[in-house]
């Protein structure tokens, strides 16, 4: 591939084996009837094969050239629309509207230096994603599934496992893209499901910033994160009434114990 098309300052690595393109397209949950959201299409080469498997497909693309290349091939297609824009800006409401769809499933190749704002996004729209999938670092892959006890595990784990079941499907080497990048990547596919259906969204939100607290610095023990915010006396009630130790580390604690201590502490400031 040329260099000029490479664009490496928007952290671009395109998919180019097309094994991996089948097995990556194979991972995927889709239905026919589904409205697939695609960020980050590339050249193309997933856009192609999935056209013809489901209702309709809006692809999300932020480089104006390959948006331009992308809406002149699929020109003539009344199921693709190519969106030149930002996922970080989009609004998948609007677009499941058009489409006369509550839901929508997502697929997309992140880039490497903006997963983390991209998945925070669309958690933040997780009313209307029926399903996820998405291919990024395999470092990050591991920490957006990754289980008590691990280093790996930790605020992003946090926000995924709230939102979603979260595993990975598939590991793709280096070789398969181009440019090729300097580590591994995953596909992790995530089925949407709330673990606490009974908060509203300000509640999730005031998780989130609590969870935030306590893995701030994860060399510290969890009651050092959290006197930042609470008095010693706040504090360590609530690891004593959650049956905490108050040596213990936040990245010990399951989603479920993290949850408890929080609304403990929720109610110190009611």
């Amino acid at each position: 591939m040329p260099s000029s098309l490479r664009r490496p300052k928007l952290g671009q690595h395109f998919l180019r084996d097309p094994r991996y393109v089948r097995k990556i397209v194979d991972a995927l949950s889709v239905q026919p009837d589904d409205l697939l959201i695609e960020i980050g299409p590339g050249h193309g080469e997933i856009t192609r094969i999935l056209a013809s498997k489901i209702h309709a497909l809006t692809a999300i693309e932020i480089d104006p050239s390959l948006a331009a290349r992308l809406r002149q091939e699929f020109r003539d297609s009344d199921k693709i629309e190519i969106f030149e824009g930002d996922i970080l800006k989009a609004d998948l409401g609007k677009i499941c509207e058009r489409h006369k769809k509550k839901q929508c499933y997502v697929f997309g190749n992140l880039p490497y230096y903006i997963t983390s704002p991209i998945l925070h996004r669309l958690f933040a729209a997780r009313a209307r994603i029926r399903h996820m999938t998405v291919l990024v670092q395999r470092e990050v892959a591991e920490r957006i599934t990754s289980k008590p006890g691990f280093r790996s595990y930790g605020y992003l784990s946090i926000l995924a496992q709230c939102f979603s079941q979260p595993q990975i499907v598939l590991e793709i080497p280096p070789g398969a893209f181009e440019p090729p990048p300097k580590v591994y990547s995953a596909l992790v596919d995530c089925r949407m499901v709330s673990r606490f259906p009974k908060w509203d969204g300000p509640s999730y939100t005031a998780f989130l910033n609590f969870a935030r607290i306590c893995f701030a610095q994860k060399r510290k023990n969890l009651l050092n994160n959290l006197l930042a915010v609470y008095s010693q006396h706040q504090a360590r009630q609530a690891l004593e009434e959650s049956e905490l130790k108050t040596n213990i580390r936040a990245e010990q604690l399951s989603l479920k114990q993290l949850a408890n201590l929080f609304e403990r502490l929720r109610l110190c400031n009611l």
